[in-house]
């Protein structure tokens, strides 16, 4: 799953993926109707593989976060974002227990839900066939520099992580 491309707008409902760029901005698509529009810089535009949730620990990417709903869920949808109060941070609890009860609200906790059922329903959510892929892509980068001398450093900081 790339969420590269997959953008939240401040202001705006629902996601939208990039579509191309301008002089002055991007180009975005409604990942629920289709329509296409401008997006600009000033606009608060995240995408959401820069979206991570607040835990004890470190702090979890959004990806890291549906994989979870997806495996629960078996590929199903997650609870909807207009449930009860009781049942969204229950099934939350449930999804990740580690997540931080002081800075994550319950806002952010709809989004997620919000977000996950509109990635299911655009039929974006494959993990199977990328994730090993990644794992790949890493470690033939890991191999590719052992010459460099940053090499040892970059591999110290994986191992610590």
């Amino acid at each position: 799953m790339d969420l590269k491309k997959i953008l939240s707008i401040g202001g705006k409902p629902g996601l939208y993926r990039m579509v191309g760029q301008t002089k002055t901005g991007f180009v975005v698509e409604s990942l629920t109707d289709g329509k296409r529009m401008p997006a600009f810089p000033s606009q608060q535009v995240s995408s959401l593989e820069e979206i991570s949730i607040y835990t004890t620990g470190e702090d979890m990417p959004l990806k890291d976060v549906f994989k979870r709903i997806f495996d629960k869920e078996s590929g199903g949808k997650a609870p909807d974002h207009k449930a009860d109060k009781s049942v969204i941070e229950s099934y939350f609890e449930e999804v990740l227990p580690e997540f931080d009860r002081d800075l994550v609200r319950q806002s952010d906790i709809r989004k997620v839900y919000r977000w996950y059922n509109e990635l299911l329903d655009a039929g974006l959510m494959e993990f199977s066939e990328e994730e090993p892929e990644e794992v790949d892509g890493d470690k033939e980068q890991t191999e590719a520099k052992p010459e460099d001398a940053e090499s040892p450093s970059n591999g110290d900081n994986k191992e610590d992580v």
